[in-house]
């Protein structure tokens, strides 16, 4: 079965228990689970604005385990744009990026044209081993955005989305599929990128 061009697949990476699907789950149905389910690799699908028309965005919320490299490599190749996730509680979620990170840069050749958004999780939590600086100098590192973001509080969550789809280049899109202006929301300093919102 071929695959829908008009299909934008978002793929999110990150160590297990940082809140990838929590993250997603936030986003897509607007609820939030305590409990932790480690997940194999789910998909989910939302309709956006796409070039004056709509299209799929595909959101491939990965596993955070290193058993399936081939999973991983497959996602990377397939993917439009990439959402790292770490836990601002944990300094190692951060650092388990980086061979990530590589890997999409080795499978794509660049990430120059990639919408790339690095994302400091679980903000909301007071031990923090992760500081916004240090992280925002990794971003800077990389090339990428930076966005720090509750999905327990629902802080940042639809702003982290629509800073990525705003990322992207080679397409005008939004998640307003009616194409009005949505209210926007007071943007913080963490946001880091030269876009504006639609």
């Amino acid at each position: 079965m071929p695959e829908q061009s008009n299909d934008y697949r978002v793929v999110v990476f990150g160590a297990g228990g940082v809140g990838k699907s929590s993250l997603v789950l936030r986003f897509i149905k607007g609820t939030f689970r305590d409990t932790y389910i480690p997940t194999i690799e789910d998909t989910y699908r939302q309709v956006i604005s796409c070039d004056k028309s709509v299209c799929t965005l595909q959101i491939t919320d990965t596993t955070g385990s290193h058993q399936f490299p081939a999973m991983q490599r497959l996602s990377i190749s397939k993917g439009h744009a990439f959402i790292l996730v770490f836990s601002v509680t944990s300094k190692q979620s951060l650092e388990e990026l980086g061979p990530i990170y590589k890997l999409i840069v080795q499978i794509k050749g660049s990430v120059e044209d990639i919408p790339v958004m690095l994302v400091g999780n679980k903000c909301d939590e007071t031990q923090r081993e992760v500081d916004t600086r240090e992280a925002q100098a990794v971003a800077q590192e990389w090339k990428c955005a930076f966005m720090e973001t509750s999905a327990k509080m629902n802080y940042n969550v639809k702003e982290l989305f629509q800073e990525l789809l705003t990322l992207e280049t080679r397409r005008n899109m939004s998640l307003n599929i009616d194409g009005k202006r949505s209210s926007k929301q007071k943007r913080t300093d963490r946001i880091k990128g030269k876009c504006v919102l639609m």
